[in-house]
């Protein structure tokens, strides 16, 4: 038989079709060849004009046809297979978004496959926004979907055994339905020397990341980490735990309190693994405040590389951090200088009550964060 190619080609019935490879990132290699050795002439243009069908056996013009390819990581695309693909990252849907596509498409939809008739199961808004929040704190809104049907089911199986008036499903009634929540709110620590708010990017969207310092008094040194920390998180509480040493005499700190002190460092969750340089300030403002004894302002998140000179790089997922930021009940954010652009670009109902710092070397970082110069 054909190839795929050739028989999407059939299918569609045209000579520049549009072909989506879905989930290109789940592509391996075994021990019937590699699919994206293939793929490598598929999608470049310079040679898909006269890709070669082995079934066929003559060449067949490719370069009209348009490919759109999905993944969920790029990690896992062989280099030059990426190389060859324009790269459109999308961002997580927020909560105004799902609250939307949950009423205009999931409800409806859940009705009718459950055999519901419209009205006999009304999910009211602030119900659905708790559901969101408690249940489904997702990038997509597949959970979600999942979370409405089992209401369905519920409310299906209640009418099967003889209920005839309308079931209306509020915050009170989501336990019934669902069960305890999965996430819980995001507990803020305020006033404590030491913990800071950092701002996180997961798979599941943005998270505010608490990361703690204290000092114990020991005859030698020692810095330790914990947290379940990937390798670049490490390396960058090492880099904050340096820069910190060096600029000891800056915040009026013995210079010798390293010498008689062991540092630990911790970001919980435990549990959960993390990764990525992005919590660099944030790992230098909790060592500050701890050695200071000085917390940092209230209601306050961060986010940003660091480096030993104390330049301030730019981070990833903007949007998802503020998200978080709002759904913690942040009210002043820093960001590295460079992503100024990224966040002008948030739509204006996300960036309204935020006060939001831009900071280029470290001591923009610490004038906000403790009100000094």
């Amino acid at each position: 038989m054909p190839g795929k190619f050739i028989q999407a080609m059939k299918s569609a019935a045209t000579s520049n079709p549009l072909l989506m490879l879905d989930e290109i990132d789940k592509v391996g290699a075994s021990f019937q060849g590699d699919p994206a050795s293939a793929l490598l002439e598929v999608l470049d243009p310079e040679q898909n004009a006269s890709f070669r069908d082995h079934y066929l056996d003559v060449p067949f013009d490719l370069s009209n046809v348009l490919f759109i390819a999905t993944a969920n990581q790029l990690d896992t695309i062989p280099a030059a297979l990426l190389d060859r693909m324009e790269v459109i990252r999308l961002s997580g849907y927020i909560m105004e978004e799902k609250l939307e596509i949950a009423r205009r498409y999931l409800i409806p939809k859940a009705l009718k496959a459950h055999g519901l008739k419209p009205g006999q199961v009304t999910i009211r808004k602030d119900a659905l926004a708790a559901l969101i929040d408690g249940w489904a704190r997702e990038a997509g809104v597949r959970t979600l979907e999942n979370r409405i049907k089992k209401i369905m089911r519920k409310a299906a199986m209640e009418f099967a055994s003889g209920r005839s008036e309308a079931i209306t499903v509020g915050k009170k009634e989501l336990t019934e339905f669902l069960g305890q929540p999965v996430f819980t709110t995001e507990e803020l620590f305020q006033a404590v020397p030491g913990v800071v708010t950092g701002l996180a990017w997961t798979s599941m969207g943005g998270a505010t990341l608490p990361i703690e310092a204290t000092a114990m008094p020991s005859k030698g040194k020692g810095f330790r980490q914990t947290g379940q920390l990937g390798n670049v998180m490490v390396e960058s509480s090492e880099i904050a735990y340096s820069y910190v040493m060096a600029h000891l005499k800056d915040y009026g700190v013995a210079e010798d309190f390293f010498d008689t002190h062991f540092i630990h460092l911790h970001v919980p969750a435990g549990a959960t693994p993390k990764d990525g340089p992005s919590a660099g300030i944030t790992m230098a403002t909790a060592l500050i405040s701890m050695i200071t004894g000085k917390p940092v302002r209230k209601k306050l998140g961060m986010t940003g590389e660091f480096t030993l000179t104390g330049r301030v790089l730019p981070i990833g997922g903007v949007r998802e951090k503020t998200i978080a930021a709002r759904r913690a009940g942040l009210k002043t954010l820093i960001f590295p200088e460079a992503n100024r652009k990224d966040f002008d670009e948030l739509a204006d109902y996300l960036k309204e009550g935020l006060e939001v710092h831009f900071a280029r070397e470290y001591k923009d970082v610490y004038k906000v964060a403790f009100g000094k110069g």
